[in-house]
């Protein structure tokens, strides 16, 4: 896998750029439903504006980088996308100096392998790239972490694709309370638990749904499933539930330091090699929101980043099971 490091302080020629790059494969997964499938210009525009108002000045300026075309527009807006699934575990190290650590599991051909720092709306941001302006996970420079799984639910509904959610809190909250306050009313179109973690050491795990109200809970520890497993054959596949469990031992049984912890995300049962069935592991990455950095992990690599010192670059990453 080829990952790259990137920082742009506004959008311009680099955002651009990656754009031109990805768009086609984008424009085939967004289309595969039919033109019409997908909700119009004018529909787009009237959610976006109406559950993430502060974006819209920002969602303008990347459509106008983006060509202006009517359909890069409306994939932008990552309203009512079609729907997509992912594995992932993720939790909360709640030691000295508090870590969010978290597998993203998904399709290696469906990713955009990128780390994105921006300084957008005067609010730097930095995390792992999705749609090529949300995020799957990140920190932003008031010292808030966030990280997402799939809820291991069927339903698709009317909402936002998630990874614009997660963009949305960074660019715009500052603490634990102020993002479930954002992810309790925004609508998502899929099921997704989405963790938290700020400098003051509050964290909290918000249980998403299109066709109910989001839960926030103290959940330390989030994989693919909410209150009860409702998908019995993704959960079983995925091994959900045993998952979560190995990470509740962890945190409360075994009380692994941190470095043991983190390095037990790179081990089964929590580290996936069902690349074929787009569930394989593609990294970890561990975040310290009180230092604002993250880190890339693989078997045998570390990538550290730091918000504030920056550093661009690209890897190439061998991930065992992954073409």
């Amino acid at each position: 896998m080829y990952w790259r490091a990137l920082q742009e302080e506004t959008p311009g020629p680099k955002w651009s750029g990656l754009f031109a790059e990805y768009w086609p494969d984008y424009r085939k997964w967004w289309l595969k439903e039919g033109d019409v499938a997908r909700p119009t210009y004018t529909q787009c525009r009237r959610a976006l504006n109406a559950h993430m108002p502060e974006l819209m000045p920002l969602y303008d300026e990347l459509c106008a980088l983006a060509g202006g075309g009517d359909q890069a527009a409306r994939f932008l807006s990552l309203y009512n996308p079609p729907a997509y699934l992912s594995g992932c575990s993720q939790a909360i190290w709640a030691g000295k100096e508090p870590v969010m650590v978290r597998n993203y599991d998904y399709n290696p051909n469906a990713f955009d392998q990128l780390v994105l720092n921006t300084n957008w709306m005067g609010r730097r941001v930095m995390g792992t790239s999705d749609g090529l302006w949300g995020l799957v996970d990140g920190v932003n420079d008031a010292g808030l972490s966030i990280s997402l799984t799939f809820g291991g639910r069927r339903v698709v509904g009317t909402g936002f694709g998630v990874p614009l959610i997660l963009r949305y809190v960074l660019q715009t909250c500052e603490t634990t309370e102020q993002a479930t306050k954002v992810l309790e009313r925004v609508p998502t179109h899929m099921s997704y638990n989405v963790t938290v973690l700020d400098r003051k050491r509050d964290y909290s795990t918000a249980m998403m749904g299109p066709d109910r109200k989001t839960q926030i809970t103290h959940a330390a520890v989030a994989t693919n499933h909410q209150e009860n497993v409702e998908w019995v054959s993704h959960a079983r596949f995925t091994a959900t539930v045993e998952r979560e469990r190995f990470l509740l031992q962890r945190l409360r049984l075994h009380r692994d330091p941190e470095e043991k912890f983190i390095n037990a995300f790179l081990k089964p049962p929590l580290y996936s090699t069902a690349f074929n069935a787009g569930f394989g592991t593609l990294y970890t990455a561990v975040y310290r929101p009180r230092k604002r950095e993250m880190e890339l992990r693989w078997p045998g690599t570390i990538w550290p980043l730091s918000l504030n010192n920056f550093v661009e670059g690209a890897r190439n990453v061998m991930v065992p099971g992954a073409a």
